[in-house]
């Protein structure tokens, strides 16, 4: 399995890493992803990679939540860090418009100059979206010249959200939602293209059933995997090599 979103350098995870580690690799995990999202996080999440090198893998990018004022200055630090180590993808980015609206145009500004990078890199990117899908869609449709790719991580849309983000040739990354019996999921896998699903776990957060609302850690992804087998009504052998596949793929994993 990969788990393609893990957030394992978090402060939640500092006194039992290494035993959330030994979990991972026993449910057979082969990758974990780690996704940037301020420049505080950089540090704990490089260090957490250099003690799992077989393991992680890690990405650089500005969550949008973490977006203000001084947009330019974060950029310009966070830009420089791939001149130092290489990532193998540019998230976590996006625009999230949950919490706050206050910064929506430098969110919207943080977005576009980050899928420049990716263009320029040739690397794929990690989307965040909460409250803002059509924004997303739409600023990503304009920027989309065919080289651009990546996923929509944590993906709980309708069906038709789904086929626009497909369309624009980026993948879904499933995690904890699609497992929450309230999350309309059930009626939404069925109907996925598997060409474009990736697996995540999004820990510590959104640990999915029957762990939810707990901490989440990269072992659960078989818990994702097993549901999404279950709604798409395929062995959970196939789903996971699909998965797994693709996010090799995706991420350009040996």
């Amino acid at each position: 399995m990969i788990d393609t979103h893990a957030h394992i350098y978090a402060a939640e995870f500092d006194s039992d890493r290494e035993q959330v580690i030994a979990r991972a690799r026993s449910a057979g995990m082969e990758y974990i992803l780690l996704p940037n999202i301020d420049l505080d996080s950089i540090e704990p999440m490089l260090t957490t990679q250099a003690s799992y090198p077989d393991l992680c893998r890690s990405m650089m990018g500005l969550h949008p939540c973490y977006v203000d004022g001084n947009v330019e200055q974060t950029l310009a630090q966070i830009h420089a860090w791939f001149d130092k180590h290489p990532f193998i993808a540019v998230g976590e980015i996006g625009i999230d418009l949950y919490w706050d609206k206050t910064y929506k145009a430098e969110q919207e500004h943080a977005f576009i100059t980050q899928l420049d990078w990716a263009k320029q890199k040739d690397l794929p990117v990690v989307i965040h979206t909460r409250d803002s899908i059509e924004e997303t869609l739409t600023l990503l449709e304009s920027q989309q010249d065919g080289s651009l790719r990546g996923v929509f991580h944590c993906f709980g849309g309708s069906i038709e959200e789904a086929k626009a983000i497909n369309k624009l040739g980026f993948h879904l990354g499933l995690g904890g939602v699609s497992t929450f019996k309230n999350s309309g999921m059930d009626k939404v896998i069925p109907e996925l293209d598997l060409d474009y699903v990736i697996l995540e776990t999004d820990c510590p957060y959104l640990a999915p059933v029957p762990h939810r609302g707990k901490r989440n850690e990269p072992a659960y992804t078989q818990l994702v995997l097993e549901r999404v087998a279950q709604c798409k009504e395929w062995d959970v052998q196939a789903v996971l090599e699909k998965t797994t596949h693709n996010a090799k793929r995706l991420f350009n994993l040996s």
